[in-house]
C-alpha cells in the first residue's frame, strides 16, 4: 500500500462512487505545493559511535599525513617556492575534478567519499610515495645505480598502489555506494587528481622556481614555472588521472559482478595496467635522456599514451550514457507494477531529458517542485542500481536481500513523496491516473475512458499513481507483480 492511500481507497473504487462528470480523485499531494524548505529527503543514516570512532580515525590519519607532507615540502623547498609552487598546482585542479564530476552527474556520490579519494591521494598517497621514492634512490645509489630507476621500476608500483588503496577502502567497505565502472573511474580519477597537485608542487615550486632562482635569479625561475606548468600541466595534465582509471575499472568490474573470481581478478588487472602504463610513461624521458633521441618520447607519446587516453574518454563518455539507460532497463517494472508511469522513465534516460523535466516541475510547483524533481531524479536512479544489482546476483546473503529490501522500499517511500510535488498539478494535461497498464484519462467533454500509452511517452510526468501492491524484496516480484493490479476492473 502506498504512504498516504489507505486501505479500500483504491482508484477503481473511488471512481466506482464518481457520477459522471464529477472530479478525479485528488492526488495524494496536498492541494498546494509545500514550502521549498518542506522537500523531502532521502533517509539519512544513523551516526552511531562506531562510525563516529572510525570517521575520527580517518581524518586523524589524513590530517597527519596532510601535516607531514607540508613540513616536508616547507623544509626542502622553502616559503616562497612553496606557496609559488601552491598557487601554480591549485589552478588545474577546478578543471580535473569539475571533468570527473561531469561524468557522475546521473547519480552523484556522497560528497564525503569524494572529498575522502582526494585528500587520500592528495597526502597519505603522496607521504607514502615520497618516503618510499626517497629510500629506493638512496639504495640505488648505494648501489652504484643511477637514482633515475627509482621513476621507473618503484615509482609506479608505489604510486598506482597507494592512490588506489583509499578506493579500494571504499569498495571494501562502502559496496554499496559504487554503481559501477562509472564510480571506480570518479573515485580512482580524484585519487589521481589529489596526488598530482601535490606532486606538481615539488615540481613547480622545487625543480622550476627554487632551482631557477639558486641558478640565475627570480626571472628565471619564474621562466622555468611557466615552462613546466606548460608541460607538465597542459600538455600532460592527464597522466595521473589516466593510469589510475585502469584500477577504477577493475574496481568498477568488482562491484557490480557477483562472480568472486573476478571480484579478486579484475582489481589486480586493473591495478597491474595502471603500474605498466605509469613505468612505461616514465620510461620514455629516461631512454630519450640516456640515447639523446627524441623521436622516442614523440613516438611513444603518440602512438602510445594519446590512443589509451581517448580510448579512456570514450569508454567514460558511453559508460556515462550507459548511466541513464539503465533507468530505461530496469525501470520499467515499476512502472507495470504502478509505481512509476511510462513518461517517468522516458524522462531520466538523458541528461537533456532530466533538465526539461526539471524545468516543468518548476513551471507546476515553484521551486519546491525543482528541488523535489531533483530529489526524485536521484532516487529513482538509485532504485534502478538497486534493482540492477540484485538482478546481477549482488545479494547472495539473506541479509544483503533484506537489506536491498529495506532500501527499495525507502526509496519508493521517497519517491512517491517527491513526487507528489508536481503529478497531476499541469493544468495543460488531461487529469487522469496510471493503472500499470493503461491511463484512464477525463477528457474536457466530461468523458472517461482508458487510454493504451503511446510507444514514444509524452514526458516528464502528467499524471497520478493508482495505489500499487507492498513493495517486496528486489529481484524476488510476488506473482502479479508484473501484470495489473489487484482489483482494477475491466471497464473504466
Amino acid at each position: 500500500m502506498r504512504p498516504n492511500q489507505p486501505a479500500g481507497d483504491g482508484y477503481a473504487d473511488r471512481m466506482a462512487d464518481t457520477p459522471p462528470g464529477g472530479a478525479l480523485p485528488s492526488p495524494t499531494a496536498p492541494s498546494a505545493p509545500p514550502a521549498p524548505g518542506a522537500a523531502p529527503r532521502m533517509p539519512l543514516r544513523r551516526l552511531g559511535w562506531r562510525r563516529f570512532l572510525v570517521l575520527a580515525a580517518v581524518v586523524l590519519f589524513i590530517a597527519a599525513c596532510a601535516t607531514f607532507m607540508a613540513f616536508t615540502l616547507g623544509e626542502s623547498l622553502g616559503a616562497q617556492a612553496l606557496l609559488i609552487g601552491l598557487v601554480a598546482a591549485i589552478l588545474p585542479v577546478p578543471v580535473l575534478v569539475g571533468c570527473f564530476l561531469w561524468l557522475d552527474r546521473y547519480e552523484p556520490e556522497p560528497l564525503k567519499y569524494l572529498v575522502f579519494c582526494f585528500t587520500w591521494g592528495a597526502f597519505v598517497s603522496t607521504a607514502a610515495a615520497l618516503t618510499v621514492n626517497e629510500f629506493a634512490a638512496r639504495r640505488f645509489d648505494d648501489w652504484g645505480l643511477p637514482s633515475a630507476l627509482t621513476s621507473v621500476l618503484v615509482a609506479p608500483f608505489v604510486e598506482e598502489l597507494t592512490k588506489a588503496l583509499g578506493p579500494i577502502l571504499l569498495l571494501i567497505f562502502r559496496r554499496r555506494e559504487w554503481s559501477g565502472i562509472t564510480d571506480g573511474l570518479v573515485y580512482c580519477g580524484l585519487s589521481a587528481v589529489g596526488f598530482a597537485m601535490v606532486e606538481n608542487i615539488l615540481y613547480l615550486g622545487g625543480y622550476g622556481f627554487r632551482t631557477g632562482v639558486e641558478q640565475f635569479g627570480p626571472a628565471t625561475g619564474a621562466q622555468q614555472v611557466i615552462a613546466i606548468f606548460i608541460v607538465r600541466i597542459l600538455l600532460f595534465g592527464f597522466a595521473h588521472p589516466l593510469f589510475t582509471s585502469m584500477t577504477g575499472v577493475g574496481l568498477g568490474i568488482a562491484a557490480r559482478t557477483a562472480d568472486r573470481r573476478v571480484r579478486v581478478l579484475a582489481p589486480i588487472a586493473g591495478l597491474l595496467l595502471a603500474m605498466m602504463l605509469h613505468g612505461t610513461w616514465n620510461l620514455l624521458p629516461t631512454l630519450t635522456q640516456a640515447t639523446g633521441q627524441a623521436f622516442i618520447m614523440l613516438y611513444g607519446f603518440i602512438g602510445v599514451m594519446v590512443p589509451i587516453f581517448f580510448g579512456t574518454v570514450g569508454l567514460a563518455v558511453w559508460l556515462r550514457a550507459w548511466e541513464g539507460r539503465l533507468t530505461e532497463r530496469t525501470l520499467p517494472d515499476y512502472v507495470r507494477a504502478g509505481w512509476l508511469s511510462p513518461p517517468e522513465v522516458a524522462a531520466l534516460s538523458s541528461l537533456g531529458r532530466r533538465h526539461a523535466a526539471r524545468a516543468w516541475a518548476r513551471r507546476v510547483a515553484g521551486d519546491g517542485g525543482v528541488k523535489a524533481m531533483r530529489g526524485y531524479q536521484f532516487a529513482a536512479t538509485r532504485l534502478a542500481l538497486l534493482r540492477d544489482g540484485s538482478l546481477r546476483g549482488l545479494d547472495r546473503r539473506p541479509v544483503d536481500r533484506e537489506r536491498t529490501a529495506r532500501e527499495e522500499r525507502e526509496l519508493l517511500d521517497a519517491i512517491t513523496a517527491y513526487r507528489s510535488f508536481f503529478a497531476g498539478r499541469d493544468p495543460q494535461a488531461p487529469a487522469g491516473v496510471w493503472d500499470g497498464n493503461r491511463y484512464h484519462l477525463r477528457f474536457p467533454d466530461g468523458s472517461q475512458r482508458p487510454v493504451d500509452p503511446p510507444e514514444e511517452p509524452v514526458v516528464p510526468i502528467p499524471v497520478v499513481l493508482a495505489a500499487p501492491p507492498p513493495a517486496h524484496p528486489v529481484g524476488y516480484p510476488p506473482p502479479g507483480w508484473y501484470g495489473p493490479h489487484p482489483g482494477w476492473p475491466g471497464r473504466f
